[in-house]
């Protein structure tokens, strides 16, 4: 029952998560195998990636990270502050190295 209540708790947040985005129509392109610095404005302490296979995010302190491009594609990558608030919400486009 807990489990359920957090899921949709989560859920909520991340629906709600737009309207308190500092950034929150950014879409960053990157090459196939390429990576790029991003850097926040705020801390954050929770990143979500919405498709793992697509990009990778190491990171470098608790206000940059490293994006790594996968595979050919895209995915939101939301970062949460500490009180599991959504401060950021960029999109990664993963595109062919040779375009």
């Amino acid at each position: 029952m807990l489990t359920r209540l957090g899921t949709c708790a989560l859920g909520l947040a991340l629906l709600l998560a737009p309207v308190s985005m500092s950034r929150a129509d950014e879409t960053i392109a990157l090459a196939l195998g390429s990576g790029s610095i991003f850097r926040l404005s705020e801390p954050f302490t929770t990143v979500l990636i919405g498709d793992p296979d697509v990009v990778d995010v190491d990171t470098h302190d608790d206000r940059s990270v490293i994006l790594k491009a996968l595979k050919l594609g895209a995915s939101n990558v939301i970062f949460l502050d500490r009180q599991s608030i959504a401060i950021v919400n960029i999109r990664v486009v993963v595109r062919d190295a040779q375009i």
